[in-house]
């Protein structure tokens, strides 16, 4: 097994996945969390590249639980648990449910078994850099994207230090049309990050400020629309790389959005990310970090540039080559990007950094301790 310089994750390996569901309950309420995984775990096992799971009781405190899942590889359980089909599935066990928690791994080594198990290994050990990546995206009222652009930009950054391990290290957020996305980077745990920013009245504010402008209909005081609204929301990263070592001078922050023709979302993907593989061992590329985040067929990746995207927008697009150029063109809703004429060449590049460039709302990275 190698030890991979550049990628600190991805969802396209092959390898298996298992994921652990850490469950606190509410006292009283076993026999109903009970009742309720077995209606879940019927639906859960019929969907493709589910292999099996297990509830477990803690010995130690009965009111926490472990259910933990294996998956065939990581793209079938992302496009399920991001479904209408799965917030369906668990809406069961949000009366019973007092804290959840999700951690997800790939499989690297195993011992045990007489007959090999479906599914690879992690075939690289990954190099990460200690930061967790996450995206929401959502969707505002058309005709309001500048009031919803100008309440996103207005608010003051909350305290980056969440406690002695928790660390909010960046938030950006662009807007695509009438889309946005939140990207944000945190050091430590994501679930006490993302708790610890919905909790200061400065965020709290901005939020409520934004809900008459949503497409999707959110009530932040009530637990149940509040965690559809998220669910919903939540973009995945399924491939991160970097070059490694100190960020070079001059290097700035883009995003580009690339709608995927229905069902193609991720091989689409999967595609900037062979790109973007490909973008880090070469030093002519100007692109020194990369971060594609997926939900269904909407694709947006995060890059990081030396220099101004117009310099080189082949690499920066991630499409070398007549090939890639005509297989991103067979995948990419154009239609709904706008995009005119073949991608390949130069020209083509330049119309769909045009098109897919989305609009920088705000920055904001947090001073170093």
């Amino acid at each position: 097994m190698t030890t991979s310089p550049y990628t600190s994750q991805s969802a396209f390996d092959g390898s298996r996945m298992r994921v652990l569901l850490l469950v606190d309950l509410h006292e009283g309420t076993q026999q109903q969390f009970l009742d309720a995984y077995e209606q879940m775990r019927d639906r859960v096992a019929s969907v493709p590249g589910h292999l099996g799971d297990q509830l477990c009781q803690s010995v130690e405190n009965p009111s926490q639980w472990v259910i933990t899942s294996e998956w065939a590889t990581a793209p079938p359980y992302l496009a399920w648990v991001n479904s209408e089909d799965h917030i369906e599935t668990v809406r069961p066990l949000q009366n019973c449910v007092r804290e959840l928690r999700s951690l997800r791994y790939g499989v690297v080594r195993e011992t045990g078994g007489e007959h090999p198990r479906a599914g690879a290994l992690q075939s690289t050990v990954r190099v990460g850099d200690g930061v967790i990546r996450h995206a929401l995206t959502f969707t505002v009222k058309p005709g309001s994207e500048s009031e919803a652009a100008r309440i996103l930009a207005g608010y003051a950054p909350p305290e980056s230090r969440v406690d002695a391990t928790t660390r909010l290290s960046r938030t950006t957020l662009f807007m695509h049309g009438n889309r946005i996305v939140r990207t944000v980077e945190v050091e430590g745990d994501l679930t006490a990050a993302l708790r610890h920013v919905s909790r200061q009245p400065e965020v709290r504010a901005v939020e409520e400020a934004l809900n008459p402008h949503l497409e999707q209909h959110r009530d932040l005081t009530d637990p149940d629309s509040a965690r559809t609204f998220f669910v919903r929301a939540a973009m995945p990263p399924v491939h991160h790389v970097a070059r490694g070592g100190p960020e070079p001078d001059g290097v700035r922050r883009h995003a580009l959005f690339y709608p995927a023709r229905k069902g193609c979302g991720t091989a689409l993907a999967r595609l900037l990310g062979r790109q973007d593989e490909t973008a880090a061992a070469d030093p002519a590329s100007p692109v020194h970090r990369s971060t594609v985040f997926q939900r269904e067929d909407i694709v947006v990746r995060l890059v990081d540039v030396r220099g101004d995207l117009e310099t080189d927008p082949v690499r920066a697009l991630g499409i070398q080559g007549a090939r890639t150029a005509a297989v991103l063109a067979r995948l990419l809703d154009a239609e709904a990007l706008a995009v005119p004429g073949p991608l390949s060449g130069d020209r083509g590049a330049d119309r769909l950094l045009a098109r897919a460039g989305m609009a920088l709302i705000t920055d904001r990275r947090a001073a170093r301790p």
